[in-house]
């Protein structure tokens, strides 16, 4: 295993300073935003799609500061009902398989997206309950809708030999492991998660089992390290589906922390222990989204507990059991 850093809360540096700071923290492998809400600050896809020479400069200065790419990310709604939106999703999405192919990255971190709830319907609508009946039935909708998008997608990116690794996020149509599993058996192995912890904490949804669940199904194509803290004063009162803005942190049911501020470090050993148990064995993404702290401060808190809790060599021999 090792240890990556989603790079947009490192905006303001370049690439390279952003490199030079993360290797001297002792970060293995960044995950660029090429697209969508992350932005493309440190990877502009068009100024790397089809350049060979722009990627060879790219691979040089990530050799000279001894780091890998994990993933590509755009996260966006290629799904959304506005044309305009979906199609800019999926330009995005498309774009970045082919970059990430071209690159010889092999996966692109991306949201499932969510349709609207009927073929008329203007915005979309996350449907969390399936009652009154005509909510079931726009669950359904949704369900053909994406189908549909991602068997496609899903052929496109097998054919460019890439992971699509899918954020298990809230108004998504994927957001816990039972959607996530669904997809995938409605499309094909290239569709699996980018395994967030920090959205299923939250859902009440148990982080060792879930990472069980999905890696029975080999499911598991990338991996966010990204914490949070139930706020059990505010969550008594509203419960924990919250629409209190991020920033207003007193008043909110949850908050995303910083690794190890929502959860202790044996449980993030647990956790570690869990993925290599079902045969994870890649980069744990650091995705730095707590406002209580800097982003850098919050990067290197995280990776420091994460240095403890990965395991860095292969398993040896179980001589005792023989």
């Amino acid at each position: 295993m090792n240890i990556g850093v989603h790079t947009p809360p490192l905006a303001d540096e370049s690439l390279e300073g952003a490199l030079e700071y993360l290797s001297d923290i002792g970060v293995d492998a960044i995950e660029p935003g090429v697209g969508g809400y992350p932005g493309d600050d440190h990877l502009v896809r068009d100024e790397y799609l089809d350049d060979e020479d722009a990627q060879s400069d790219l691979h040089d200065l990530l050799e000279e500061y001894g780091m890998g790419i994990s993933a590509l990310a755009t996260h966006n709604n290629p799904l959304h009902p506005d044309d305009e939106r979906a199609d800019e999703a999926d330009t995005e999405l498309r774009e970045a398989i082919e970059l990430a192919a071209q690159l010889d990255v092999n996966t692109v971190t991306c949201f499932s997206g969510l349709p609207a709830g009927g073929p008329d319907d203007e915005v979309p609508n996350w449907i969390t309950a399936p009652w009154p009946p005509e909510h079931a039935d726009a669950h359904e909708y949704q369900w053909e809708v994406a189908v549909d998008y991602w068997a496609d997608l899903a052929a496109f990116a097998d054919d460019h030999g890439v992971d699509l690794a899918i954020e298990m996020h809230p108004n998504m149509l994927v957001y816990e492991p039972h959607g996530m599993a669904r997809l995938r058996e409605a499309t094909n192995e290239r569709v699996g998660a980018n395994f967030d912890p920090s959205h299923l904490y939250w859902q009440g949804i148990s982080i060792t089992d879930a990472i069980r669940f999905l890696g029975e199904r080999d499911a598991i194509h990338h991996f966010h390290a990204k914490d949070t803290r139930i706020y059990e004063e505010q969550a008594r009162e509203k419960g924990v589906l919250d629409t209190t803005a991020y920033d207003d942190e007193p008043n909110r049911s949850w908050l995303f922390r910083s690794v190890g501020y929502g959860h202790d470090e044996s449980h993030w050993k647990d956790l570690v222990s869990t993925l290599r148990m079902v045969g994870y064995d890649g980069t744990l993404s650091i995705e730095h989204e707590d406002s209580l702290t800097s982003s850098r401060e919050g990067l290197e808190k995280a990776v420091e507990l994460l240095d403890r809790a990965v395991f860095r060599e292969t398993p040896g021999e179980a001589y005792w059991a023989e």
